[in-house]
């Protein structure tokens, strides 16, 4: 069976990390790249996180590339760190701080995913984890990259308007509106999203949690060494604003995306719509609109509806046997 080759675009925070493992842990996948932006942490810090996951998971051959470092206009506002300041957690520590600069490659994120389309052209799945900002610069650069790629994946947004930065808006859209609009609006290719409600209404057991991270790996040890102190990872009901509307449970937002990706049956139904970002409302900033009316000539995309819990823990858990 042929690989399916996938860049990976990421704010790398600890859900990020789960999701990068879990295409690490797919036979079927090659991974061309992995384009880091800011959006959890800082872009350093994300580039360092990345390099991270990868040698934890022995997998060190794959190139990191250093991206935006803020939105595509103004200033982005973080209102609040929900995997610590570092997006890890905030519990490792490095010998070294500045050994990563030497790990990251010299070319820009952005250049690389125009190159790699370029050079791969209907074969690329393109995995967006984060803020959209990487993907708005490359497709303004080359917008012919927009129908070159198999399929575009994407964590982010939100399809009833139920935010969780804002009562309107998620966060990964919120970072960079603008870049989200650009995205939704340019990229012609077939788009999959994972909206935060549908992350919220697929969520898992604690228990299925604390099995995953229990596992005797370096993966599994890893990834409960992170969480151990993160309040995002509280089993306290209502310490995230998604258990108020969807109860208390674990949820790892950027892996349904990837695992839509790594393989399509996970996602058992999807509907078709419409969309456009809302970029100039004071209360709904940021906010995904779906066209219900037809109205909208905006490009269609598919939001994730229903998931196959049985098969995403499946992918979860065998994320952390490695190596």
């Amino acid at each position: 069976m042929s690989q399916k080759m996938m860049i990976i675009d990421t704010d790398c925070g600890i859900d990020d990390a789960l999701a990068i493992m879990l295409a690490l842990s797919s036979s079927n996948v090659k991974i061309l790249g992995i384009n880091c932006c800011f959006g959890n942490t800082d872009v350093d810090n994300v580039c360092k996180n990345v390099l991270r996951v990868l040698s934890v998971c022995q997998r060190t051959e794959i190139p990191v590339f250093r991206g935006a470092a803020s939105c595509l206009v103004g200033t982005s506002k973080q209102s609040k760190i929900h995997f610590g300041t570092d997006g890890l957690g905030d519990v490792l520590q490095d010998k070294d701080p500045d050994e990563w600069k030497t790990k990251i490659q010299k070319e820009h994120a952005v250049n690389s995913l125009i190159r790699l389309v370029n050079e791969n052209p209907g074969q690329v799945s393109l995995v967006a984890l984060g803020p959209l900002t990487n993907l708005a610069l490359a497709v303004r650069m080359d917008p012919s990259i927009s129908n070159k790629l198999e399929g575009l994946y994407i964590m982010g947004g939100n399809q009833e308007g139920k935010g969780n930065m804002t009562p309107c808006a998620e966060f990964n859209f919120l970072m960079d509106p603008e870049s989200a609009y650009v995205v939704l609006e340019e990229y012609v290719c077939p788009t999959h999203i994972a909206t935060w409600e549908f992350a919220c209404r697929n969520k898992l057991s604690w228990e299925f949690f604390d099995e995953m991270v229990n596992q005797d790996t370096a993966a599994a040890r890893f990834m409960k060494t992170i969480t151990s102190k993160c309040p995002a990872y509280s089993r306290e009901p209502g310490n995230k604003p998604g258990d108020i509307l969807f109860g208390s449970g674990f949820v790892s937002y950027d892996a349904y995306a990837m695992a839509a990706c790594v393989d399509g049956s996970v996602i058992t139904e999807s509907v078709e719509y419409a969309v456009c970002v809302e970029i100039q409302g004071e209360l709904s900033r940021g906010m995904m609109v779906l066209d219900v009316t037809g109205q909208l000539k905006s490009n269609r995309v598919f939001l994730m509806k229903s998931c196959d819990l049985t098969k995403f823990s499946s992918l979860l858990m065998n994320s952390l046997k490695q190596p």
